[in-house]
């Protein structure tokens, strides 16, 4: 036989819980008139039976009578005859606090329009935080919480960060053909406001509001040369030309020569002339791997089976003295002979891909 409850209370702070059963397990919990029930501030109370809402209390104690739950009557009065005062019925206890500061981020870059720049795209990548409340008790109960003793914030999360990154990958693509990157990046609060009007509905629509959302951080992928080509849309040839421009930029910032050289690049950023040659042919030369003259350097840019540190680095498009530090780095592989050094074909190839 189910409980009788006298008071109905859920006095836990539900600082992860957005809705909480009572009583927590898999049976309707039996009331009757008179029976008290205790919303605290930052809550609302929800009757159900027999999956249909009855009624809905705020915060204070509420005494259950006819009065002021005029559909449990109607729903239970063949249960409120023939002697029986008790009704079965399920109370939902909902949190309306604002669950603020959630985190969301972009977990893979997203892909950008950036005319008169480079490739003419970039890969943008952010991070930031948004907030949210209950604006319908009642319809997020329906629509997503069902009969679940417990419904975390948790439960909910990935959908609602589902529902963001897609409008903050719409609005990047629908602003970026109409601004460049860098003009886009200086309008993160202006951003931030536009996606949360378009988001707004999608939360109305399971009973909750938006209520702010917030670009932290909105920047170029810092691996965007080896996530392009990962799409397809750079050659090896072009992808080998931006490794080596990146290995010129970090030697120049390198006071003791090219030690260290990475392969990061920001697409559209900072070699907007090198990647717009890419497109139009410029690094043709080093699809067609033109064969050098004998006893001479190699020719635009292809390498021969073995090669001084001068002439890897004309492929590389640095100096003889970037090639040398990385050599004693222990980045570039390469054979002594004497005072000179002598590096094979497959040890830079294997360099451009560290």
């Amino acid at each position: 036989m189910a409980r009788i409850f006298d008071i109905i209370e859920y006095p836990n702070e539900m600082e992860s819980e957005i809705v909480h059963r009572f009583p927590d397990n898999s049976t309707a919990g039996e009331y009757r008139l008179g029976s008290n029930i205790i919303v605290r501030d930052g809550q609302a109370a929800v009757f159900f039976r027999d999956g249909l809402a009855l009624d809905k209390f705020g915060p204070g104690r509420h005494i259950i009578a006819t009065a002021n739950i005029p559909l449990l009557t109607q729903k239970a009065q063949d249960l409120l005859t023939g002697g029986k005062t008790a009704f079965p019925a399920e109370v939902y206890f909902v949190s309306m606090k604002e669950f603020a500061n959630r985190k969301w981020g972009t977990s893979q870059p997203i892909l950008v329009r950036n005319p008169g720049m480079g490739l003419g795209v970039a890969l943008l990548q952010g991070y930031g935080t948004y907030g949210f409340e209950v604006k319908d008790a009642q319809q997020l109960i329906i629509q997503i919480v069902g009969k679940k003793a417990s419904f975390s914030v948790e439960a909910i999360e990935d959908r609602l960060r589902v529902a963001l990154l897609s409008k903050l990958q719409d609005t990047l693509n629908e602003w970026g053909a109409k601004m460049a990157v860098p003009e886009l990046l200086a309008k993160t609060i202006e951003l931030g406001g536009y996606i949360q009007s378009l988001a707004e509905e999608e939360f109305n629509a399971i009973g909750l509001t938006l209520k702010r959302f917030i670009i932290g951080n909105l920047k170029p992928s810092e691996k965007s040369a080896q996530e392009l080509r990962a799409m397809g849309m750079l050659d090896m040839a072009t992808y080998t030309q931006l490794q080596a421009a990146d290995a010129m930029r970090d030697a120049a910032q390198n006071p003791s020569g090219g030690a260290g050289l990475t392969a990061g690049i920001g697409a559209g950023m900072g070699i907007g002339n090198l990647m717009g040659q890419a497109l139009q042919g410029g690094f043709q030369s080093g699809q067609q791997q033109q064969q050098p003259p004998s006893g001479g350097a190699p020719s635009g840019g292809a390498m021969s089976a073995v090669m001084t540190p001068s002439e890897a680095a004309q492929v590389l498009r640095v100096s003889e003295e970037d090639v040398i530090a990385a050599i004693n780095a222990g980045d570039l592989k390469a054979k002594k002979l004497g005072n000179a050094y002598r590096i094979s074909k497959e040890a830079l190839e294997e360099f451009l891909k560290s």
